[in-house]
């Protein structure tokens, strides 16, 4: 397959069924079996959400393969063909077996991309590092798509999403203006700041050119789905970002998860339940964007970085 390019497309993953979710628990607890309370809380939060884990898997499947059509539609692609693998952090197929399977199918030049616009050590970082560790491993040259946070397409896609649910709030009678947009972003541990790591600074760039694109000046930044650690994570998380807001008189506000690509947990669940929730009680109308799934505009923002990093030969 010397004509043919892997694409491996690394993302956190999901359980295949509600029957899965110890197995990936305990994955995530790098082999410690959680808790019975612990289970029965993050199943909880699977059976909360309307259809169950299924269609969080889904959407991966969906960006995988028109991902793969994409990139093999582009004039670019004319000498080579695209193949994409998947490969995930922490459910099957893992990170590690979307490399084999590429050595088995005689691959031996290859991308890897993390549907996760905005790098840091602790998240993009280390699915690198294990995809990396595999290809050199296996013999496949494979190079690395770090970030692509403030891609034209990317932005765009994510600025009409934002623009559409600030048209819904003038549309039930607030003044745009007035509304309160929130862009967030999945938390993590607190000393990513103190190495330096970009991710903080890459969301905030990421929010800035959305703001101004849309002229809106009334934002600001906040964290959500923070891990239940000893150390402390970025903050403010957003559940007391909405209080702090309603101290403030605050009544329209929509969230932005500009951090997340695709309906999964900490959209469906920790958004639109546990934060719906909150606004409900302090009688708050909040609302937030839809996600970028399978849009063409975001297929076109990672076929769009892969075939210039194939062009380039070289890491970006």
């Amino acid at each position: 397959m010397t004509n043919t390019v892997g694409v491996l497309v690394m993302s956190y993953g999901t359980p295949e069924n509600m029957e899965s979710i110890e197995a990936y628990y305990t994955h995530i607890r790098r082999g410690r079996a959680p808790e019975p309370e612990q289970l029965k809380e993050l199943s909880d939060r699977y059976e909360a959400i309307v259809g169950g884990v299924f269609p969080l898997r889904e959407n991966t499947d969906n960006q995988v393969r028109a991902l793969q059509q994409t990139l093999n539609k582009d004039e670019r692609a004319s000498e080579v063909e695209f193949k994409c693998y998947q490969g995930l952090k922490h459910a099957y197929p893992f990170i590690e077996d979307g490399v084999e399977q590429m050595a088995k199918d005689g691959i031996q030049s290859a991308i890897g991309i993390v549907l996760a616009p905005h790098y840091s050590t602790m998240s993009v970082g280390s699915y690198i590092k294990r995809a990396r560790e595999k290809a050199e491993e296996m013999g496949i040259q494979m190079s690395f798509i770090e970030s692509y946070h403030l891609h034209p397409k990317l932005i765009q896609a994510l600025s009409t999403r934002v623009s559409a649910k600030l048209d819904m709030f003038e549309e039930a009678g607030a003044k745009r203006g007035d509304v309160r947009v929130l862009f967030s972003a999945h938390s993590l541990p607190a000393r990513i700041v103190d190495i330096g790591d970009p991710y903080p600074q890459q969301l905030l760039e990421t929010s800035e050119v959305i703001a101004s694109r849309l002229g809106i000046t009334n934002w600001q930044f906040t964290w959500q789905s923070a891990g239940r650690t000893a150390e402390p994570w970025l903050g403010p998380d957003i559940l007391d970002t909405l209080q702090e807001l309603s101290r403030e008189q605050v009544e329209d506000v929509l969230v932005a998860p500009i951090g997340f690509v695709s309906d999964h947990l900490e959209v469906l669940y920790d958004l639109d339940i546990e934060a719906k929730a909150i606004a409900k009680e302090i009688d708050m109308r909040l609302m937030r964007t839809d996600s970028l799934n399978s849009d063409p505009l975001y297929m076109e923002t990672l076929s769009d970085v892969i075939l210039s990093q194939w062009q380039q030969g070289t890491d970006v």
